[in-house]
């Protein structure tokens, strides 16, 4: 394998309400590899879409496989269907609030700690059906609960 894709996505129901994320680790042809969710509490849309981004690259920084099959090209692609998101991250859009910025800051600083390129790139959320599945299953089962 040479390239690694990961799909991240967060929602609430309700902003805020009940908040969940979806992280899908995917080959160069497309296979899923791992996939993670977790419920994260009560919390916005936003913050749940930079807390997935952040839970993927703790996922991968801790990651065996990463470790040992570091054959990669260079670069992981990092994939969201939130423009905003993708955008603060470029540093093409203002970050408006404290807490988001510290969300941008903790992400830029555990990218920066890989020998590789981690990318930030938009897709239509008609391509991010693992990770969107993801979030819904979490907040499914935690809803359950209650």
């Amino acid at each position: 394998m040479n390239k690694l894709f990961i799909n991240t996505d967060g929602g609430s129901r309700g902003n805020p309400g009940p908040a969940a994320i979806g992280v899908a680790f995917f080959s160069t042809d497309g296979k899923e590899i791992f996939g993670y969710k977790e419920f994260i509490g009560e919390g916005t849309n936003n913050m749940a879409e930079y807390t997935a981004i952040l839970r993927a690259l703790e996922i991968l920084s801790k990651s065996t496989w990463f470790v040992e099959n570091n054959s990669l090209d260079n670069e992981v692609y990092c994939r969201l269907d939130s423009k905003l998101v993708v955008e603060q991250l470029r540093g093409n859009y203002k970050v408006k609030t404290e807490h988001i910025g510290q969300f941008v800051q903790k992400i830029k600083s555990l990218a920066d700690n890989f020998s590789l390129k981690i990318s930030f790139n938009y897709i239509p959320r008609e391509e991010n059906k693992a990770a969107d599945k993801l979030v819904n299953e979490a907040l499914d089962l935690e809803l359950k609960k209650k």
